[in-house]
Parts: structure tokens; C-alpha cells; sequence
């Protein structure tokens, strides 16, 4: 977040620091392209109809190829992987990285790569896009939704805030 001051002099991404949102891998795939990156910012939107909102940052390649992609993936990942945020998360396929060499893919839901291990995952049909600034906000619309037992809960944000990030924001 920009170090951007509001009336109390207090920086915004302290307000982030303390929600310590739960880090999610986006995927998408277009023919033989396949993207994702770890994400951050995420929510339930609707509840009837039920939507999903993933935004995702415009110097991203997964950015790139969720613009021609009609489904996205949402893959919640467990406390314990670490590994998996900061290969999604400090690796650009930019700079020839198949992120998805160095791990292991649990299927092919919908045409959209998922996460093996990953705590829950949903498929969605992006039904709206909306340019947030240096972020598109995809609203999603969930065709298929898989959870499953969480060892120590969602990887949260603090604990992977010191990754070195593929790309700036």
C-alpha cells in the first residue's frame, strides 16, 4: 500500500498489518499460458448471487492472462506453505518462471490450474472487471468451491510480509 497519509498521520497499511489478511495463489490459463501469483486482496462481494472479488496488479503476468481468461482460480493456502506464497509470490514468469514446474498441480477444474494442498479453492467465472487504480478488481461468479481441513489455519499476510515481491505494486 502507498505510504499515504490520512487526517490522523497514520500510514493505511498499518490498518492492513493489523486485518493480516489470509494469502491466496490466483490462477489462470489461456490455451497453453498458464499465470498465478499470491494475492492479498480478496472478499466475499455478494452473497445472492454469490460473488467472489480477487484484484490483481496490473505489472503482473497473471494480470496479463487473466485479461483473456474467462475463469480464475482462488487457492486458499494452509499455514504451512510458505514455499508455495513465495514461489507465487517473489517469482515472475516475466522472467521465464513456469512457477508451476516447481510444483505440484492438483487439477485442471475448469481449464484453471489448482494448487495441490492448497486449504480451498474456487473456480470462478469472471462476470465484471473494475480498474481500481494499480489494480483490477475481478469479480468472480463460483462454479466449483472445494474446502478441507486446514492444519493451523490460512497463510496469513504477516507471516510472509518479508518477501521480496516479483514486481512492484
Amino acid at each position: 500500500m502507498a505510504p499515504e497519509r490520512n487526517g490522523t498521520g497514520e500510514d493505511p497499511g498499518a490498518f492492513v498489518e493489523l486485518a493480516d489478511p489470509a494469502m491466496v495463489v490466483v490462477t489462470a490459463a489461456v490455451g497453453d499460458e498458464r499465470s498465478g501469483c499470491l494475492a492479498g486482496f480478496h472478499t466475499q462481494c455478494s452473497i445472492d448471487p454469490p460473488r467472489y472479488a480477487v484484484m490483481l496488479s496490473k505489472s503482473n503476468h497473471t494480470y496479463q492472462t487473466a485479461r483473456r481468461a474467462d475463469l480464475l482460480g482462488v487457492n486458499l493456502l494452509d499455514a504451512d506453505q510458505t514455499d508455495i506464497a513465495e514461489l507465487f509470490g517473489s517469482h515472475t514468469a516475466d522472467d521465464g518462471v513456469d512457477k508451476f514446474d516447481h510444483c505440484r498441480v492438483a487439477s485442471w477444474e475448469q481449464r484453471v490450474p489448482l494448487i495441490e494442498g492448497a486449504a480451498a479453492w474456487i473456480v470462478g467465472e469472471i462476470v465484471e472487471r473494475l480498474d481500481v487504480g494499480d489494480h483490477v478488481l475481478h469479480v468472480l461468479a463460483p462454479l466449483r468451491v472445494k474446502t478441507s481441513e486446514t492444519g493451523g489455519g490460512p497463510l496469513r499476510f504477516a507471516a510472509i510480509s518479508s518477501l521480496d515481491p516479483g514486481h512492484p505494486a
